[in-house]
């Protein structure tokens, strides 16, 4: 039997989350505009916290 690296835990637990937040997304009852911000928050969080913490580390 094949041992899981940490690595590959990281992509199941991302594909895990990445599901849930898409089931949800899909069973939301509100407007599309508003379904559609709501839908790309998580992208821009993670830019903000990209471009704020791990760019001035790099140098």
């Amino acid at each position: 039997m094949q041992i899981l690296k940490p690595k590959h835990i990281t992509w199941i637990m991302l594909l895990l989350v990445g599901m849930g937040y898409f089931n949800v997304m899909s069973n939301l009852e509100i407007n599309y505009f508003f379904k559609s911000m709501i839908a790309i928050m998580p992208i821009q969080i993670l830019a903000m916290i990209h471009i704020t913490y791990l760019r001035p580390r790099r140098h």
